[in-house]
């Protein structure tokens, strides 16, 4: 692979080529916050807390560090006003869904989010997809999906595939950044155990 320079707030970075920008910085001892991120997974750009400022041929622009590539001569800033106010607000939007989760709990510490800012929401699901793509690119198993679009999408367990694939794995979990989607697992399986027995 190729070796390459570029400065991330300030400091010159060694990357290569194929890295993206968060896991440049994130080899450098730099974070940057994510939710939908995972090492073993395609990149997703869901969740866009990783947003950064990147600036090339004197043109900045904000992009998902998880989704961009890493380039030579590129200069990076983490953390600016514009960056901090938009990571606030997608905190403030995400603990709608899930005020009790501790990572995003942490996150409106660090960005002096409001929790309360917008109505309550009884999903309790962030929609990272983090369990989606973990079963389908890792475990190739499709136990569970997203159904709908817009704002009715959903996350939902196949029953048939998860009631026999599921409760061996649970390997994604613990990915889960607001732990809603072991409940759904139970109470899917509950629901499918009722209706055999009910047959």
């Amino acid at each position: 692979m190729t070796d390459l320079s570029l400065r991330i707030d300030g400091r010159d970075v060694a990357a290569t080529q194929g890295m993206s920008l968060l896991e440049a910085a994130r080899g450098a001892g730099i974070s940057i916050p994510t939710v939908c991120h995972h090492e073993k997974l395609e990149p997703f750009g869901g969740c866009r807390l990783c947003m950064v400022e990147v600036e090339a041929a004197g043109r900045t622009t904000l992009v998902a560090a998880c989704t961009y590539p890493a380039g030579k001569g590129l200069v990076v800033k983490t953390r600016s006003e514009q960056i901090d106010r938009i990571r606030k607000l997608l905190t403030e939007q995400l603990l709608a869904y899930a005020p009790e989760s501790e990572v995003l709990q942490n996150l409106a510490r660090e960005y002096r989010a409001d929790k309360d800012r917008f109505p309550k929401e009884p999903s309790f699901c962030i929609l990272c997809g983090l369990c989606v793509r973990y079963c389908a690119e890792v475990k190739q198993r499709n136990a569970v999906g997203f159904i709908d679009r817009g704002p009715s999408r959903e996350i939902s367990f196949v029953p048939e595939i998860a009631a026999a694939e599921c409760w061996e794995c649970k390997e994604c979990f613990p990915l889960c950044p607001t732990s809603a989607l072991q409940a759904a697992f139970v109470l899917t399986r509950s629901r499918t155990s009722s209706e055999e027995v009910s047959k």
